[in-house]
């Protein structure tokens, strides 16, 4: 750890994050895979929106920013077209990204603009009163779904590729390792890149489903996860109820900041 502690604020921790809660273990693998990629700390914006997830922008020593709800791609859209030599990576959660962010998602992905989007998939609003967010699994409970959550729950990486992403990944807090080189892979792809992460809330979403510890949590996604290499060899039933994790998917697409440029060179110099 004492390699990757240049990249964090000392001055703004003690963090806010509940006991047991994962985003730690996610900003771990964030930083660590800065520390892998060899970024320039200098040349590397961290953006981020509103809620749990969001307040980790304030915790790393990089050019950062913390925006508002649901507008962390928007943001780090600006910022990349203001300079597409930056490094820019977008932290958010599962509510803020595809809820009250979900226009400015697709969008991301629609432009293939280079940004490394990590959301922190805790399943909850955990910050703002336990309610369901639009990765709560059917049947759960929360505070706006007393009686079980009905409504279906968004596939994040399938909605990340239908629209358009170029890399997409998922990983948990529990396997540290492969979610820290995932999100290198991701940072390494010139283009948008998702990676979902599940981590767990053991507070606002463990307590109301009868995963009351993080350990318990912990154990739900070590025991609930597939590698993509093993769920090829897996039969539809043997795969229902499991999450897939890994890379999911990689494609080559122009990417939008390359093509604008290219624009504005065509039109200065009189072309069409």
């Amino acid at each position: 750890m004492a390699s990757t502690e240049k990249y964090l604020r000392k001055t703004a921790l003690p963090h806010i994050w509940c006991p047991g809660c994962g985003n730690g273990v996610v900003l771990s693998a964030i930083v660590r895979a800065i520390d892998k990629m060899g970024l320039d700390q200098n040349k590397t914006v961290v953006v981020s929106g509103i809620g749990c997830s969001s307040r980790a922008s304030t915790y790393l020593d990089f050019n950062t920013i913390h925006t508002a709800h649901g507008r962390a791609l928007t943001f780090a859209t600006g910022i990349k077209l203001a300079n597409p030599e930056l490094n820019v990576i977008v932290i958010t959660g599962d509510g803020d990204a595809t809820a009250i962010g979900g226009n400015h998602f697709i969008h991301a992905a629609r432009r293939n603009i280079d940004l490394t989007t990590v959301i922190f998939n805790n399943s909850i609003y955990g910050m703002t009163g336990g309610q369901s967010s639009p990765a709560t699994p059917i049947n759960s409970l929360s505070t706006t779904a007393p009686y079980g959550q009905f409504e279906r729950p968004f596939d994040i990486p399938a909605l990340a590729i239908a629209s358009g992403a170029t890399y997409v990944a998922r990983g948990t807090a529990f396997h540290t390792e492969m979610l820290t080189n995932l999100i290198a892979k991701g940072i390494e792809n010139k283009g948008f890149s998702v990676i979902d992460a599940i981590t767990q809330c053991p507070i606002a979403y463990g307590r109301r489903n009868k995963l009351r510890t993080a350990s318990a949590m912990l154990k739900w996604q070590q025991d609930n996860s597939v590698r993509i290499e093993d769920s090829k060899k897996m039969s539809p039933k043997d795969l229902e109820g499991k999450m897939i994790i890994g890379e999911l998917y990689k494609s080559e697409a122009p990417e939008y900041t390359a093509l604008y440029d290219d624009l504005i060179k065509r039109v200065q110099g009189g072309s069409k």
